[in-house]
């Protein structure tokens, strides 16, 4: 899977969208040397990283399989946002794996060394450009409201600005939901992935 690269001729609408809640003119190119496009531009893919990173239907993937390598490790890319081994009890009581140095390690056997593949769940960063729609929206709109408050102050613009992003995150759940297929008890199209409380696991903590 490509790492997520820039790419300023999808990413510069939006950025403009930014600058015009904060009563900026529109931009043509993404000038880093001007402060507000720098802001605007920073605060887009902070928001963006932030967004994906709650893991949605398009960039959660379960039962993702990696092979180790020659030296027998197992390499994270870059663009993995969240990775756990994937949901089985059989291999989670002999696993226990964390992201260590950029490797997939084991905190049981202290270890970054595997012998076989291992599936994981993972949560992936995506570019702009593969992102759904209705997510691009509620990512421009958080992204407005921290941009209000960082260069215009105003309560009244910033308290405007949250009610627009409270709506399209509604808009943005929707569309995971009607994506995602699920029910009352959280099963996908593709297997129950549903969770349930364990007290104990709290109790480890």
């Amino acid at each position: 899977m490509a790492i997520p690269t820039t790419n300023s001729a999808v990413e510069l609408p939006a950025v403009n969208q930014i600058l015009q809640t904060v009563g900026q003119a529109p931009v043509t190119t993404l000038d880093q040397t001007n402060p507000d496009v720098a802001i605007a531009y920073d605060t887009l893919l902070q928001v963006s990283r932030e967004v994906q990173s709650e893991g949605w239907t398009f960039n959660k993937e379960f039962n993702y399989p990696f092979t180790p390598d020659v030296n027998k490790e197992i390499l994270i890319p870059s663009n993995i946002l969240q990775i756990d081994l994937a949901r089985d009890e059989s291999v989670s009581k002999e696993y226990d794996v964390i992201r260590r140095n950029g490797k997939l390690y084991d905190r049981r056997k202290h270890s970054s060394t595997w012998e076989q593949a291992m599936k994981c769940d993972v949560v992936w960063l995506f570019d702009w450009v593969d992102l759904p729609r209705p997510v691009q929206d509620y990512i421009v709109a958080r992204a407005a409201c921290f941009t209000v408050s960082r260069i215009v102050g105003d309560a009244n613009l910033y308290r405007m600005c949250q009610e627009k992003e409270a709506y399209m995150r509604a808009m943005a759940l929707e569309y995971e939901c009607n994506q995602g297929e699920f029910t009352f008890f959280g099963h996908g199209k593709d297997g129950n992935k549903y969770t349930s409380f364990k007290p104990f696991h709290a109790l480890q903590r």
